[in-house]
């Protein structure tokens, strides 16, 4: 196990949450990221689709391929920001508001077994080390 770098944990289990996901979203004829960006979108107000990209750590041109899809689907609405009169919200039709319902339930599902098998005193530690890590990596202490 000492051989085991932190980057490989890290990357390996998130390639079987993501593994995962998508398995429980093509339950749904839908993929993670849908599901990802369906949560990412504020149900009540809309979001700026400039805004998506960062609070999601996606580059534009795989959102816009995201989002073309989703609206085909009728899962969202883009209307023009009010307050921006450049400015496009992006807003959950009906339908994406019952998709996003489904992303949810999968998202905390997934919590609620991880805290089942996990004491909170673990997971505490778990987020503190992934804290630390986005810290160094944010104020470029590693390379």
């Amino acid at each position: 196990m000492q051989d085991i770098t932190i980057d490989y944990a890290l990357r390996a289990t998130w390639q079987a949450v993501t593994k995962m996901y998508n398995e429980e979203a093509r339950k749904f004829n839908s993929t993670m990221a849908v599901g990802f960006t369906l949560l990412s979108i504020d149900p009540k107000t809309g979001t700026p689709s400039t805004a998506l990209g960062p609070k999601m750590g996606m580059e534009a041109t795989s959102l816009s391929r995201i989002l073309k899809s989703m609206e085909e689907k009728g899962l969202i609405e883009r209307r023009p920001n009010p307050n921006d009169g450049r400015g496009v919200l992006i807003h959950l039709t009906s339908f994406g508001l019952e998709k996003r319902n489904d992303s949810k339930d999968a998202v905390l599902r997934f919590n609620d077994v991880v805290k089942a098998h996990v004491s909170t005193e673990k997971l505490d530690t778990f987020f503190e080390v992934t804290e630390v890590i986005n810290k160094l990596i944010l104020e470029k202490k590693i390379y």
